[in-house]
């Protein structure tokens, strides 16, 4: 069993042999490390030449942000943006990602291969060339709900009464006429029955049915965006297919196929049904690629929140597909439901993305409403780990503005909500089997409140695989945290971790040099000062002996 060791050293620095005398422990290993002492000793010199070189990676926009607002002042919410052609050249992903971007979105329903390739390799020159750290998504368009075809690449406007035909045939130019995706969409639909598009942007009334073809008068006019997708209801109640929405299917195992070529850091499954979704995927995954890459569900269908859990327990993440779920649940069910997702996800220790229309106003206008501006920080307010733009950034006329407004309205909601004390505490069960496992819990548990009681200025974590940065984010930090790995996989994974910044550099076996030369680096930097408050904590799969965990460790350092 693992045993915790807690430590205080008030007047620690890197040069005082004393304090090195007495904080010099046994170096911590992970579990499965296969090396030798000779090749482990190769690795500690190989590292810490590394460290002491400067090859130090820190994402430059959180850098950037760090010295300019302070510890406190850093943003905890992740950005997730979706990138079409709005936003798509070099040059705007660059400006999205000095705005705040951390998770690029590719939405495989639209575009080409090839369209989104050049997209990846972008991201991934912006990484590797300018210093980011921007993960790659890509989300499988999943099952055959019908979608329009108004053919526009853009959104159109309806009026109030005028008369729409909606036909599966082929457009041939005439007005006020909508293609639909899925043959036999009308099945079963009565005259008086109510459409509804992309739960509420646009509502009509069905007049006359003749064959598949429906006349429909418009009631409640708006905005018709490209593939949208449409609901029927009667009596106020979902009107439900017979047919069952399938996640993946054809196209999308091989837009799986592609983002493993790619190396895409997180794929998204649409309207999964149950956990055999999820995991069937891994399965397919972990045959295929010895690199991880996670997987989330969208939970965006009644099937979905039928079996909840067992979907947030089998996945990497959750997106909560607000518009989509709009379509089968009424507007009025959703604040709970986003309430209800973004709770279970923190006490599974699972990362929640809130999404769709946040700021939908601004597609089209460069100033969102009040409402908007709400509805994010309520979802900062929630603790969702990250916020997501569809169309504003992938074809909207405000891209980054749109950003911008949503980086600093979490940024004031998390400012309010420290001052307010408006820490969540929720009941967060024990979720590991192990006994290290549950040591590792404990800890993470009892360091978020340490530093919250001290009022430290970061938490520092080293950690392999990213384990112990999500326990300690699980917690809602009011520092922010560093996590240090020498994977870049692991790296890419964290960016979706609320409150954690993550930073690629290398491990020697001895943990305590590990601190001396990175704490170094960012002093020289210009990321730490004299006075600094820094909470500790270290995993135990990080080290480089073939030997079980000794200790997980707290320990609190004052920069002098």
């Amino acid at each position: 069993m693992a045993a915790a060791a807690f430590e205080f050293y008030p007047h620690f620095s890197p040069r005082n042999p004393v304090a090195r005398s007495k904080s010099r422990r046994t170096p911590i290993p992970f579990p499965g490390h296969r090396a030798s002492y000779v090749a482990g000793r190769c690795t500690d010199i190989r590292a810490k030449c590394a460290l002491q070189t400067g090859r130090f990676s820190f994402d430059v926009a959180s850098e950037m942000q760090l010295k300019a607002r302070g510890f406190m002042g850093m943003r905890k919410t992740k950005l997730v943006c979706t990138i079409g052609p709005a936003c798509c050249s070099e040059e705007q992903l660059e400006r999205l990602a000095m705005e705040g971007m951390n998770i690029a979105r590719l939405n495989m329903c639209h575009s080409t291969r090839e369209w989104h390739r050049n997209a990846i390799q972008a991201i991934r020159r912006l990484n590797e060339e300018k210093g980011f750290c921007i993960s790659v998504m890509i989300d499988t368009a999943g099952s055959d709900f019908p979608m329009l075809n108004h053919g526009s690449a853009s959104s159109i406007k309806t009026e109030d009464g005028s008369l729409w035909l909606f036909t599966t045939q082929k457009l041939d130019g005439s007005p006020f006429t909508i293609q639909v995706s899925a043959e036999g969409f009308s099945e079963g639909i009565l005259v008086g029955d109510e459409l509804v598009i992309d739960g509420g942007m646009a509502t009509f009334e069905v007049v006359e049915k003749i064959e598949n073809d429906l006349h429909c008068r418009c009631t409640n006019p708006g905005l018709l965006l490209p593939q949208a997708k449409l609901s029927f209801w009667r009596n106020g109640k979902l009107v439900t297919w017979n047919t069952t929405l399938h996640a993946l299917k054809a196209k999308d195992w091989k837009d799986i196929d592609f983002g493993i070529a790619e190396g895409v850091d997180f794929i998204s499954i649409s309207f999964v049904n149950d956990a055999s979704d999820i995991k069937h995927l891994k399965s397919y995954l972990s045959s295929r690629s010895v690199e991880f890459t996670g997987v989330l569900a969208k939970i965006e269908s009644l099937k979905s929140l039928e079996h909840l859990q067992d979907i947030i327990e089998a996945s990497d993440g959750i997106i909560i597909a607000r518009g989509d779920l709009g379509v089968q649940v009424s507007l009025e069910e959703i604040p709970a439901i986003q309430l209800k997702i973004t709770q279970l996800c923190r006490q599974l220790n699972k990362p929640v993305i809130v999404a769709s229309q946040l700021l939908e106003s601004m597609v089209e206008y460069p100033i969102p409403t009040r409402a908007e501006v709400a509805d994010v920080s309520e979802g900062v307010r929630q603790y969702a780990d990250g916020l997501m733009l569809s169309g504003e950034s992938a074809i909207g006329l405000f891209a980054e503005k749109a950003l911008s407004v949503m980086k600093i309205t979490s940024e004031q909601m998390e400012l309010s909500s420290r001052r307010e004390l408006c820490q969540s505490f929720i009941y967060q069960p024990l979720l590991a089997e192990s006994s290290v496992g549950k040591i590792a819990e404990q800890i993470c548990k009892s360091a978020v409140e340490m530093a919250n009681n001290l009022g430290v200025d970061a938490i520092f974590v080293y950690t392999k695989r990213g384990q112990m940065a999500s326990l300690l984010s699980r917690n809602r930090p009011n520092p922010p945290i560093f996590a240090f790995t020498d994977d870049a996989g692991a790296r890419k994974a964290m960016t979706l971790l609320w409150g954690v910044f993550p930073l690629e550099t290398y491990f020697s076996d001895d943990m305590e040099s590990n601190f001396e030369e990175i704490t170094r680096l960012l002093k020289v930097r210009g990321c730490l000062k004299l006075g600094d408050l820094i909470l500790v904590v270290c995993d135990s799969d990080v080290g480089g002996f073939d030997v079980l965990p000794l200790f997980q460790s707290i320990q609190i350092r004052a920069i002098v």
